[in-house]
């Protein structure tokens, strides 16, 4: 991974562990910055992506809050971020209203229903929590249908047809998400269809929410469009603008370390590790996608070849195929590249196998420092 000493971190860390590269981070974090001061926009953290409360403090030196999905994330972003909470989920039960008007300074509903069921509540607190309603523009920017907003019948956002005949009194703000490790362009041509068809609501509103999915920090990424983008909107519709990226704040930040525990054949070679896709990396199961290895290659194109698989029961706990210069053994290292985002948020203890621990690693210093491990009882106590 660029700019990150990958043999380093191999040789100081644990197997298995997340390695988040504060260096890394930083980088992410001043293109964010810049995009902020350039344009006028407030950018949130989605928790949802990237929950790794132990380096908040570097992150809310620039970011103006956190978006959260649920009760727990709001309460993280409250007591560990300590700015902006904005919070949305599909629904809401009654008790979650409850919490999240204590903790949230934005709340967005997904339906009318659940705006006017939870009114008595949340007027009560006008002026102090900023209600927003979640929009459906109906406008597929998504390569991969489990991660698309507006496919067909979809459950999150409500579609235009549904404003006829609502009333919007207390709704300050709208919210679109409609994207997914998009660069620029999907935006634009999302937010020109959002205008179009919702453009007639948004004066006397106080601000619109981009939503997330924009991969703002990945290189290629046309940030001048983006700043006049969110600069035509706050001038036309004197809004603020919000955007809730959860990668753009992780990617290429993170490795997660495994070790070849053993290696077997059955009609080609199999490196066994004590990295799980399933417990550890369950998106390249779901999504599904082949993530990096540091040194590693497509299969046949180096000398030896070996399917990689995890230590689970699971007969589909593959990583998948890769090939290397030199032989693997028991005892080799990998460096599985890109691994802050989206993996932490989703481990399981299935089978009881060992969860990574969560490091950091600074590069001025060469320090990498072990900021959770875990042991039998986190497994235990997580059942009953």
């Amino acid at each position: 991974m660029t700019g990150i000493d990958i043999p380093k971190i191999l040789k100081l860390a644990p197997s298995p562990a997340y390695v988040v590269d504060l260096g890394r981070l930083r980088h992410n974090l001043a293109i964010l910055d810049e995009v902020q001061k350039r344009s006028g926009a407030k950018i949130l953290m989605a928790l949802k992506a990237f929950s790794m409360w132990s380096v908040f403090p570097i992150i809310r030196e620039t970011l103006h809050g956190v978006c959260a999905s649920s009760p727990w994330e709001a309460r993280l972003g409250r007591e560990e971020f300590g700015r902006e909470v904005h919070s949305f989920a599909a629904a809401f039960k009654e008790s979650d209203i409850v919490e999240l008007l204590g903790l949230s300074n934005h709340l967005v509903f997904n339906s009318f229903n659940q705006l006017e069921r939870f009114r008595p509540l949340w007027e009560k607190e006008a002026g102090r929590v900023s209600i927003g309603l979640r929009i459906n523009p109906e406008h597929t920017e998504g390569h991969t249908p489990i991660y698309d907003p507006c496919a067909p019948c979809s459950r999150l956002g409500i579609p235009r047809a549904e404003f006829e005949g609502r009333s919007l009194s207390g709704v300050e703000g709208l919210h679109f998400h409609t994207l997914c490790e998009h660069l620029f362009e999907p935006l634009a041509r999302t937010a020109q269809v959002f205008e179009e068809k919702f453009g007639e609501f948004l004066p006397g509103m106080k601000w619109i929410n981009f939503g997330g999915g924009h991969h703002i920090t990945r290189e290629g990424y046309d940030l001048d469009g983006l700043v006049d983008l969110i600069r035509y909107f706050r001038q036309k519709y004197d809004v603020e603008v919000y955007l809730e990226p959860g990668e753009a704040i992780a990617i290429g930040t993170g490795v997660l370390v495994g070790e070849v525990m053993d290696v077997v054949h059955n009609q080609m070679d199999i490196a066994i590790l004590d990295v799980s896709a399933t417990c550890h990396m369950p998106d390249i199961l779901e999504m599904p996608y082949r993530p990096g290895i540091t040194g590693g290659f497509d299969a046949g194109e180096k000398s030896h070849t070996y399917r990689l698989g995890g230590p689970s029961c699971l007969a589909g706990d593959i990583i998948g195929d890769w090939s290397f210069e030199n032989p693997l053994k028991p005892g080799d290292r990998l460096a599985f590249e890109d691994m802050a985002h989206y993996t932490m948020v989703k481990t399981t203890t299935f089978n009881g196998i060992q969860h990574p621990a969560i490091c950091t690693f600074e590069p001025e210093t060469g320090l990498l420092e072990v900021k959770r491990s875990f042991g039998y009882t986190d497994f235990r106590d997580k059942l009953s």
